[in-house]
């Protein structure tokens, strides 16, 4: 059977899309008219029309988890894998998800591997991904490997928000100050400044240089704008340079408390994909090179590639790792112990989740300092504004008595 992408019209006119499994077109028309719909449109799924919507469609990651825990419970049910794929295009509302799911079926029918044909829509599936549904094909535990793959997607998922829960409070102070700021600079004080101008009275220094900062800003702020969209632009192309990107993470690594957070996050990464990898015996090699992919940090990528070659070259897991001395102690030592009591799998996982309760700590208490900070430095900048107009009217008052 083929899967077609379809457009119709319902008895009442309303305007339907979906996906729609059939023999032929014929087939996929007389189905839709059974159902009351007439077909407008219909667009076969092929390999390359699926290809095509794979590197268009890309699947959001909450989307994603939701779908890996659908399929790893049909799966495990005893389901078979095409029968499995039509049943969840089916049921999908999203049409990114139907689109893929409809191009990884059809390669599944004309004899792709799971794990090939899901290498077609690499938008949507991470390298990890991947390499953990081969790892599943191979030990003829798919479903089982799916739902362990739904977990970690669910759980990086809700890291990923708490962080970006954390980011918004503070992202949001400095944008209203810069706005209140701005504001008062370019408006407020020219306005009220201008009434001391026209009076001959000399001003104090203060009050002076904020209206040269706001003269200045009145004239250049387009420029700044401009400037600074410039600088963000030329930014993100220097990091697409290794040698750059190197220095740059190098820096992030060395800030105090952040740099740490990062590296530890990095590490949870890592930690996460070689214990689920491990655990569905691929090889340890295989594992560190999923491992460095789902990492950010390029320094530590790199110990990473290194720590491969010397463990291919017969050096323990433990050795290859800690010689960069770039990764945190305990992972270190959770590997180390995993090595000795032949549970590495295990010792892996439950270094991934204290690294991962670590970054959740960590970032609690970053944003615990960075908040009040930032509401500080705003006040301070807001009452030297205020300082700089009034102080011109103190001196006044002294002059009348």
């Amino acid at each position: 059977m083929t899967a077609f992408r379809y457009k119709a019209l319902s008895l009442e006119g309303a305007e339907q899309n979906g996906v729609v499994e059939a023999d032929s077109q014929r087939h996929a028309k007389s189905q839709l008219l059974e159902q009351g719909l007439f077909a407008t449109e219909l667009i076969t799924l092929g390999q390359q029309t699926a290809r095509h919507a794979g590197r268009r469609w890309r699947i959001r990651h909450a989307a994603l988890s939701l779908l890996t825990r659908q399929w790893g419970t049909l799966l495990a049910a005893g389901l078979p894998l095409e029968r499995s794929l039509s049943a969840l295009i089916e049921q999908s509302d999203d049409i990114r998800v139907r689109d893929v799911l409809s191009g990884v079926r059809n390669d599944i029918l004309a004899g792709f591997q799971l794990c090939r044909a899901l290498e077609r829509f690499d938008n949507s599936f991470n390298p990890l991904y991947r390499a953990l549904v081969e790892a599943g094909e191979h030990s003829g535990q798919l479903g089982t490997v799916m739902l362990r793959l739904a977990d970690v997607l669910e759980g990086s998922h809700a890291l990923r928000q708490k962080m970006m829960q954390a980011m918004i409070y503070p992202a949001m102070i400095v944008v209203v100050s810069i706005l209140v700021v701005s504001g008062l600079m370019i408006y407020v004080v020219p306005q009220v400044v201008s009434v001391f101008q026209s009076s001959k009275q000399s001003l104090p220094f203060l009050t002076q240089a904020m209206i040269l900062l706001s003269d200045v800003l009145r004239v250049t702020w387009p420029a700044l704008v401009l400037l600074v969209v410039a600088l963000g632009w030329a930014a993100r192309r220097a990091l697409r340079i290794e040698s750059i990107r190197m220095r740059w993470h190098l820096w992030l690594m060395r800030l105090p408390g952040l740099g740490r957070l990062w590296v530890t996050l990095d590490s949870a990464r890592l930690a996460q994909t070689m214990s689920i990898l491990v655990n569905s015996g691929v090889p340890l090699l295989t594992a560190m090179a999923a491992g460095q992919g789902v990492m950010r940090l390029l320094p530590l990528q790199q110990a990473i590639a290194t720590a491969q070659v010397d463990v291919s070259e017969g050096m323990s897991l433990y050795r290859a790792i800690s010689a960069s001395k770039r990764f945190p102690p305990l992972l270190i030592h959770m590997i180390g112990s995993g090595e000795q009591s032949g549970k590495l799998g295990e010792l892996l996982q439950k270094a991934a989740r204290q690294q991962e309760e670590e970054v959740a700590s960590r970032l609690a208490l970053a944003m615990g300092i960075i908040e009040p900070v930032l509401i500080l430095l705003m006040g301070v900048v807001v009452l030297i504004i205020v300082l700089a107009i009034l102080q011109p009217i103190i001196e006044i008052n002294q002059l009348i008595k």
